[in-house]
């Protein structure tokens, strides 16, 4: 089969970007027993951006996966054991930010239970200010039928469309997988590749990183169909 013969589906992938705003909360934590009772019953944007902001201010250097607790608990508090565990914590093994969430406070809630000293708090200025995202999805004008669209739509793409893909889509928006895979398995049938996709460790790439990554994958499988 030659690329003029890639078959085309008729359901359409639809590329998708966003606008990202970030939002104060009003809510702080000065110390431990704050920092996790906030996390139960903070919404799920909040827990969202401070686990994944980082991924889209380290585009050129590869990300070192963490998050915004971690930090905070290491450098403010000097907690560095705790800070340890949570950026240990992989945002890929769970399929939901309920999930993370209750990963991120079960850390925090078993480190406090082993704890006999007194807390220690941040100094002034220090405290953790809760920040929430907020997205506007709108459509590109990219919109493909085929697998060879598909490669050549994503070298077009900006990075904020391959991050809402990505990431918004399995983890933020309850897909459990990506929406690349999703459509490569259900539309074209491309079962194999669709597993390729969701088995990228997206955490460890630049967004470019993961741009050239999935291209590859995907002119490889055309040259197999060529």
């Amino acid at each position: 089969m030659t690329t003029d013969e890639a078959p085309k589906t008729s359901q359409p992938f639809q590329f998708y970007s966003r606008l990202h705003l970030r939002e104060l909360t009003g809510v702080k934590a000065k110390n431990l027993k704050e920092l996790v009772s906030f996390l139960k019953v903070v919404p799920d944007a909040v827990i969202y951006h401070h686990t994944h902001h980082f991924l889209q201010q380290h585009q050129s250097l590869s990300p070192e996966p963490t998050n915004d607790f971690s930090h905070w608990v290491t450098f403010a508090l000097n907690e560095v054991e705790l800070g340890e565990k949570l950026a240990s914590i992989n945002a890929i093994e769970f399929p939901s930010i309920q999930e993370l969430r209750a990963k991120i406070v079960s850390t925090i809630e078993n480190f406090l239970e082993k704890t006999k000293r007194e807390l220690r708090e941040a100094n002034e200025g220090q405290e953790l200010y809760f920040l929430k995202s907020i997205s506007f999805i709108f459509p590109t004008p990219y919109q493909v039928t085929s697998l060879e669209e598909f490669v050549a739509a994503l070298e077009k793409v900006t990075t904020d469309s391959i991050y809402f893909h990505m990431f918004e889509a399995r983890l933020y928006r309850g897909k459990g997988t990506n929406d690349f895979s999703i459509w490569c398995q259900q539309a074209l049938g491309e079962t194999e590749l669709a597993k390729q996709i969701s088995r990228l460790d997206s955490y460890t790439y630049t967004l470019e990183g993961l741009r050239g990554k999935i291209i590859a994958l995907g002119r490889a499988r055309l040259k197999k169909t060529a």
